[in-house]
């Protein structure tokens, strides 16, 4: 049997995102998110959803770009201050010993220590009640070499991204690989 729990932000797991905007100094700030993911495919867009109340909300939209980094689960603490502290009054990359990188194709820079870097140009924006949704159109992405697999493609098993479990409140690691995509249920199809 299960248990009706009502409307719930329950998806899980999440992307952890660390979301990089400039602020109007020029200061590179950086902030987790979990609210992101893929929205399309042609063309390649991400979405993020930030509340208005967040430093990074504001320079998004003055800057109408972000990055989306993703980090390792090594970086959990980092990540998890990032998230809790705010630009206004910190300096995160500075406190995190994190590297600002500055993105050639977006006023936005990358976080040099996460392993996936996605470069992302506003091209829509949804008002939708507590959150703004920024989609980008993803004009680069930039992976660690070592992250590669032998055929060149990322392993996660390399740098362990993260997920977030918004109704316990944890992070957890996304390493295991099950088993291959449109392979594993291929015996049922024929059936």
């Amino acid at each position: 049997m299960k248990k009706s729990l009502g409307p719930k932000t329950l998806l899980c797991p999440t992307p952890v995102v660390l979301v990089g905007t400039y602020d109007e100094a020029g200061k590179p700030n950086v902030m987790t998110a979990a609210w992101a993911g893929i929205c399309c495919s042609k063309p390649v867009c991400m979405a993020v959803s930030l509340r208005a109340a967040t430093y990074s909300h504001r320079q998004i939209v003055r800057n109408q770009a972000f990055t989306l980094n993703v980090p390792s689960a090594s970086q959990a603490r980092e990540v998890d201050f990032v998230g809790m502290a705010s630009g206004r009054d910190r300096d995160k990359f500075a406190e995190t010993g994190w590297t600002p990188v500055k993105s050639e194709l977006v006023n936005a820079p990358l976080v040099a220590e996460a392993p996936l870097n996605l470069e992302c140009q506003v091209i829509v924006t949804n008002e939708l009640g507590l959150h703004t949704q920024f989609v980008g159109q993803v004009l680069d992405v930039k992976l660690d070499e070592a992250c590669l697999d032998e055929r060149g493609r990322l392993d996660p098993a390399k740098f362990e991204p993260m997920g977030f479990i918004p109704e316990s409140r944890q992070y957890v690691g996304m390493s295991r690989v099950v088993g291959p995509a449109f392979a594993l249920g291929m015996d049922l199809l024929k059936a």
